[in-house]
């Protein structure tokens, strides 16, 4: 087994204000699209069960009816949605979680050049030595 670090405070990354913004970013879209997901597909099945009448009459054309373009359209909503985030991961989350990881990794944080210690603590511990429980 190889060496195990434990010198990353986890807790201390978690408080951190860019880990605050990562999650808060990500919360903001995730919780409405998927509270506005779950009202699409549930009102679906409450018109499929209560609406029978509504969901058979045809729409557009004879055989296609407003039950069978609703079904459809939570295939584009679907990918609609799925389209979103990645957008959002890419432009917005991406950015985001490299400036956590370049905070915890070290990257040069003091003028002199050398790494920032922000998110340190213990040191390198081997396989045969124990990892102290906190």
């Amino acid at each position: 087994m190889a060496d195990q670090r434990t010198d990353t405070d986890w807790k201390a990354i978690e408080r951190s204000p860019e880990f605050q913004e990562l999650t808060r970013s990500k919360r903001a879209f995730v919780v409405p699209a998927t509270i506005f997901f779950m009202a699409w597909y549930f009102g679906f099945i409450a018109l499929c069960g209560y609406a029978p009448d509504f969901m058979g009459r045809d729409f557009i054309t004879d055989g296609l009816t407003v039950g069978y373009v609703l079904a459809l359209t939570q295939f584009l909503v679907t990918w609609v949605l799925g389209v979103m985030y990645m957008r959002r991961a890419n432009r917005v989350w991406d950015p985001l979680a490299a400036r956590v990881r370049d905070s915890v990794e070290g990257v040069p944080g003091y003028d002199d050049g050398r790494p920032s210690t922000r998110f340190r603590r213990g040191e390198l511990v081997t396989e045969q030595e124990e990892v102290p429980q906190r």
